[in-house]
């Protein structure tokens, strides 16, 4: 067993699921978080969703809702806005409810009012050295921004990144194509951590300058060592046969001599000084990053989440904003990619998503990614019956929801969302033949159960041309029950005799005694994270 390494620090994870506002006032402790960073969802009129395939590459018709980005005025953003007007902010309430009397109680001043409810507590849990960067479209950064600047203070804006995610594509007769996002970064107070980034020379720019290589190979320029401000009388002096201002002083330039570091190539010629390519860090990352691609529709790290971030990006902003060891929160962690870049760069994490299917998607990333052993817990989803009772006590559709992920490689069916019941929970894909992808459908209960269900499930698998169908029960089957189960037979496999219909009990599964009996398939529905760098590699250590 191993725990990820990065200089020398362990790294671990903590993973929430529920309502971040309840997470951070209960969970999370005042000046703890090094740096946030938070992508929340806003009115794009659409709904945001993690898509699966097939085996077979095909995109299933099932589209697994993460969170539908539509806001609306509502008594919680009635709450949230009271809260804050309420709290102990005076400037973010003076701002909010000037922005309700200018914007009215529509879909952005909801958005706005639960946000600004949020920032509030992300402000607090930051260390004073702490910094948080907002991930948003243009469409509301310059609300945010002025939301921020109540929050944070005007004096603690840092910056505003323009991140071109894509292509300029569409609409583009009618107006400027739109193909950038904004990252508003701020910082609690005036002393903050920051570690310069660097992007490295372009070959045209090292071809046009660094023309010279010394006896030992190593590529350099000639730079100048002449002083722009003249009026220096303590650098003005006579080196090598000629009299300038310099740079640096007496002292300092015979010793810069001496190891072989200033160039004259011939008598009274200005001395210039060796500048080698190995020892320069790069061009410094500035404000406007074109650098970092998106995730493109064949990139190997794309899990099928429509707004997934690169790695790369968020590797940028948490090296630049912490140190390993740091603690780093994303509150909106969707697909996970800010605490996949938090463990890879060795830093702590707290991650807090509302949905199931989120929090699973980022279990078996992390895992994927960095191990079966990857140091992190998860809070809020149940881990035993007593949770699990909890949880269909309280929201049977979340339950249900929940419960089919107990079933490995199982999506739920149309999205989990709410409607007439079909008999269908969830649906497993897999590849039983080469040119062939059969399925087998999942039916949770978390409530009584009967013989009557199962007679359902049977007709349901004739009705969907279905291998097998697998009933999730939250109570213990009747006898009846697994007598009809049984009577159903097997379905015959190239890899075997499956039984048609397969009665699994959630206290069964949550203790890995019992499984779903399927064809061992080699291509999962959901797309895999690449694996990062081996125990023994760099960043890892036993």
């Amino acid at each position: 067993m191993f725990r990820y390494v990065k200089g020398g620090i362990a790294v671990s994870g903590k993973l929430f699921y529920g309502d971040n506002l309840a997470i951070l006032r209960e969970q999370i402790a005042s000046a703890s978080v090094d740096l946030v960073y938070l992508d929340p969802p806003f009115n794009s009129n659409a709904t945001y969703n993690v898509l699966f395939k097939a085996p077979d590459g095909v995109q299933s018709q099932a589209q697994i809702e993460a969170f539908d980005d539509t806001w609306h005025w509502s008594e919680s953003a009635e709450n949230a806005y009271w809260e804050v007007l309420h709290g102990a902010n005076s400037d973010a309430a003076l701002m909010l409810e000037s922005m309700r009397k200018f914007l009215g109680e529509n879909d952005m001043m909801a958005y706005l009012a639960m946000m600004a409810v949020r920032l509030i507590e992300l402000h607090r849990v930051l260390k004073p050295t702490g910094s948080l960067y907002l991930h948003c479209d243009p469409t509301a950064s310059h609300y945010l921004k002025i939301l921020l600047d109540a929050v944070f203070g005007a004096t603690n804006f840092g910056n505003e990144i323009v991140w071109k995610r894509q292509n300029s594509k569409g609409l583009a007769f009618t107006r400027f194509a739109k193909n950038h996002d904004v990252i508003l970064r701020y910082t609690k107070s005036d002393k903050w951590k920051w570690n310069p980034q660097y992007t490295d020379h372009n070959e045209s720019y090292i071809k046009s300058f660094y023309k010279y290589r010394d006896q030992d190979g190593r590529i350099y320029r000639l730079a100048d060592l002449t002083n722009p401000n003249k009026n220096r009388p303590n650098l003005t002096y006579e080196f090598l046969g000629v009299e300038r201002v310099w740079r640096w002083t007496r002292e300092r330039m015979h010793a810069a001599y001496d190891a072989g570091l200033i160039v004259q190539n011939k008598p009274g010629q200005v001395p210039a000084l060796k500048r080698y390519l190995d020892e320069q860090e790069g061009n410094p990352v500035d404000d406007v990053w074109i650098d970092v691609a998106p995730v493109q529709a064949q990139a190997q790290e794309r899990l099928g989440y429509p707004t997934q971030k690169p790695v790369a990006l968020l590797e940028r902003i948490v090296s630049a904003s912490s140190n390993p060891g740091d603690v780093v929160l994303d509150p909106f962690c969707g697909c996970g990619t800010t605490v996949h870049a938090a463990q890879k760069l060795g830093r702590n994490w707290i991650g807090i998503d509302v949905t199931h299917l989120a929090i699973s998607l980022i279990e078996r990333r992390l895992r994927d990614a960095f191990g079966t052993d990857a140091d992190f817990v998860t809070i809020g989803v149940p881990k035993d019956l007593a949770a699990a009772r909890d949880l269909a006590a309280r929201d049977k559709h979340e339950f249900e929801k929940w419960a089919i992920t107990l079933i490995p490689d199982a999506q739920p069916f149309r999205g989990g969302k709410k409607g007439a019941d079909t008999g269908i929970d969830g649906v497993v894909y897999m590849r039983t033949e080469k040119n062939r992808t059969d399925k087998a459908i999942v039916e949770v209960k978390g409530g009584g159960v009967s013989v009557d269900q199962i007679h359902k499930l049977k007709s349901v698998i004739e009705r969907e041309k279905a291998l097998a169908g697998i009933f999730v029960t939250l109570l213990p089957p009747t006898k009846p029950m697994i007598a009809e189960a049984a009577a159903a037979g097997f379905a015959d496999t190239a890899f075997g005799r499956i039984p048609r219909i397969q009665i699994l009990t959630v206290e069964g599964l949550l203790d890995h005694r019992e499984f779903a009996r399927l064809p061992a398939i080699d291509s999962s529905s959901f797309k895999k994270a690449p694996k990062e760098k081996q125990p023994g590699q760099e960043g890892f250590d036993f």
